[in-house]
């Protein structure tokens, strides 16, 4: 494996579990020191481990709630102190609930909104003075239901459409200081987030979460779930030198899962 981001630093939030830690994986066996920010201390040790052991470089690690302001003046405040810079921000964390829209309360809106969304906009605003020092990367984690409305899917699909546009105006700000920032659109993975998601459905159809990810896969025409390696494969790539002039553009990595043009 190449060194390509050695000395290079990358903050991952979600970055304990799933897609986020697949990201986290593949930019620390390259060389990047990596920072993992999530909720919980035991999910954040654990995935450093996994990644020390697997033969990449430890990952610090923050556990702070990215729902709120102090959470993510938190993990900057660590990363600054130890570090002194970031090249790199992913912003990965976020579960948003499925279900019917009339069985969906208020709260279940505004947690969807505290960690994804407006933990994403507290963190490309906290570390954006190191980003633009270091010429750095932001990348979204968001996904297809920001193009792709669903009535079961109503707090996500706003969630992310919110995050992807938040992402296209940020990259105008980004050319003008030399920030790249480019969004993924993650389409079904196999992730516990995927499978949680399973359950809510299936709670809202009547099917079984089995009957109910073969719907999803057959709606979706796909030949397989996703992996978080597939996703990490492409944030490694739009980080690298040779993604300079990809700028403000949002890549589904879906398997063809998207059905519009958009």
């Amino acid at each position: 494996m190449t060194q390509e981001f050695a000395g290079k630093v990358v903050v991952i939030s979600g970055g304990s579990r799933g897609i986020g830690f697949g990201i986290a994986a593949a930019f620390a066996e390259r060389g990047a020191q990596t920072v993992l920010a999530a909720s919980s201390e035991d999910n954040l040790r654990a995935a450093a481990d996994k990644i020390e052991k697997s033969g990449g470089l430890r990952p610090d690690t923050c556990a702070a709630d990215l729902r709120t302001d102090t959470g993510c003046q938190q993990v900057y405040e660590g990363v600054a102190a130890r570090f002194g810079r970031c090249d790199i921000l992913v912003n990965s964390a976020g579960a948003t609930r499925a279900g019917a829209f009339l069985e969906l309360p208020t709260d279940a809106w505004q947690d969807g909104f505290a960690l994804k969304f407006f933990g994403c906009v507290n963190l490309c605003r906290l570390f954006w003075p190191l980003l633009r020092t270091a010429g750095g990367h932001v990348v979204n984690i968001i996904g297809g239901a920001a193009r792709t409305p669903d009535p079961g899917f109503l707090i996500g699909g706003s969630v992310n459409a919110a995050m992807h546009n938040f992402t296209k105006g940020l990259s105008g700000q980004g050319k003008l200081e030399g920030v790249n920032v480019n969004a993924i659109h993650p389409g079904l993975t196999e992730t516990d987030r995927v499978e949680q998601l399973f359950k809510q459905r299936a709670a809202t159809s009547g099917k079984t979460v089995d009957q109910e990810r073969t719907a999803q896969v057959e709606r979706e025409g796909l030949v397989r779930l996703g992996k978080p390696e597939d996703v990490a494969q492409l944030a490694v790539f739009l980080c690298g030198e040779q993604a300079r002039h990809i700028q403000g553009t949002a890549i589904a990595v879906d398997g063809g899962g998207t059905p519009g043009v958009y």
